[in-house]
């Protein structure tokens, strides 16, 4: 293999269809992270409340669980192009309308909620539609790839959107940005309106609460889909350790309380990583066992941060070589993750069938989305009892038993292949 091999592959891009969707991407994702930091920022600004700012978690957590289920089953029931075309469309006129309360001096911060409550909606729809268009626009074997790719862009798009809206804020304003993340989504709304009508295929049901109910039906059918998704369920809920994060730089590295460098640098950590795994992600397209290599991945993450735990446990109380290595480790499991996540996706677009496609994307939504979220919520209230680096350390122990025990519970999922014939595709300019 050589330097080139590991470097990730671009096969998609040769895709003109995804080709088109990725290089718009790169502005919109810049774009919509300007403007997930300037709600919350101009909420604060309002206020002074952090619990309002808390709300906008609230906000913006309920409209993606209810539609991202109900999303896949538009996605299923309609021409994916016309969706994502009203669904761009419409996040297009919510950050429009973020624009115009800013330009009227709102200082109602419910109006704010509701207007991102709906832009939520929007993308919960947006979102599976357009992981269950890749199917239908690349060759089998480059879905590894064509994940990678797209996970690298979002994760990149997670340093750089947020970084340039702490500094533009105090200079142009909130209305400028909000301009900025409408015009950003102009590339992908052209994007999605070239693309060729993609007409649902096979068994087509109504879009309602018993397609959704279908899907879940289905899910529960398949068990290499279900393990996909309780995997990322184990890795986030317990080894997301991001609540700790204050607490870690403040306390164990002896920063300052409201912040600074070594803060910024344990959040950004495992978008880094996930950026540096994928652009050395050149061989997740050669993966065949790709059941197995999501274990050995996850496995891999559950150890990363086992040992940013025992970096916390060992950090004097200031920045010395063990803060380093917290942030290391964490930028490792950040690879580990980026990896884990691209065969996953690729697995469910893999073995799901064409007209669930847009429901089991919508599920993997409410996962991805909450996740998180649940991980917040159990190291913040462990934190307590046990302290940061016991937190962090105890839960990258549980990901790796709870994968171990998959492991064994679940031989069709370890045995499962790449689909045969993907790798040797090369699509056409």
């Amino acid at each position: 293999m050589s330097f080139r091999d590991i470097l990730a592959d671009t096969r998609p891009l040769k895709v003109p269809a995804y080709k088109r969707l990725w290089t718009a991407n790169i502005a919109t994702v810049i774009g919509a992270q300007l403007t997930v930091v300037a709600v919350p920022a101009q909420i604060y600004a309002i206020t002074g409340s952090s619990a309002y700012v808390g709300l906008s978690g609230l906000f913006g957590l309920v409209p993606l669980v209810i539609f991202g289920l109900y999303g896949g089953s538009i996605a299923d029931a309609f021409d994916k192009r016309k969706v994502l075309i009203t669904t761009t469309f419409g996040m297009i006129l919510t950050t429009a309308l973020f624009l115009l309360l800013s330009a009227l001096d709102n200082e109602n911060v419910w109006l704010l909620l509701g207007v991102f409550s709906l832009q939520q909606a929007f993308f919960a729809v947006n979102q599976p539609t357009r992981t269950a268009v890749f199917r239908s626009i690349l060759p089998t074997g480059l879905l590894p790839a064509g994940a990678s790719l797209n996970m690298m862009l979002m994760q990149a798009g997670a340093i750089i959107g947020p970084l340039l809206a702490g500094a533009m804020i105090p200079l142009i304003g909130y209305i400028w940005l909000y301009l900025l993340d409408v015009l950003f989504l102009l590339p992908t709304l052209i994007a999605v309106v070239k693309l060729p009508s993609l007409l649902p295929t096979g068994e087509v049901m109504k879009a309602g609460l018993r397609s959704v109910v279908d899907g879940l039906r289905y899910l529960f059918t398949q068990p290499v889909l279900m393990v996909a998704m309780l995997l990322d369920l184990i890795a986030m809920v317990f080894g997301m350790p991001r609540a700790l994060y204050p607490e870690i730089a403040a306390v164990d590295f002896g920063g300052a309380a409201e912040g600074g460098t070594m803060l910024a640098l344990l959040y950004s950590s495992m978008a880094a990583g996930a950026v540096l795994g994928g652009l050395l992600s050149g061989g997740v397209s050669r993966v065949v066992r790709q059941g197995a290599a999501v274990y050995v991945c996850i496995i891999a993450w559950g150890v990363a941060v086992m040992g940013a735990g025992l970096g916390v446990l060992l950090s004097p109380g200031a920045v010395t070589t063990w803060a380093w290595f917290v942030i290391l480790m964490l930028v490792a499991g950040g690879a580990m993750d980026m990896f884990s996540a691209s065969l996953r996706t690729a697995i469910l677009q893999q073995s799901a069938q064409e007209h669930v496609q847009g429901r089991i994307q919508g599920i993997y939504i409410v996962i991805v989305v909450g996740g998180p979220r649940l991980a917040d919520v159990l190291h913040g209230g462990l934190a307590g009892t046990l302290g940061t680096g016991w937190t962090t350390f105890l839960g990258g122990a549980a990901v790796v038993v709870l994968t171990l025990l998959c492991v064994v519970a679940v031989p069709a999922f370890r045995r499962y292949e790449r689909p045969p014939g993907g790798i040797a595709e090369e699509p056409s300019e």
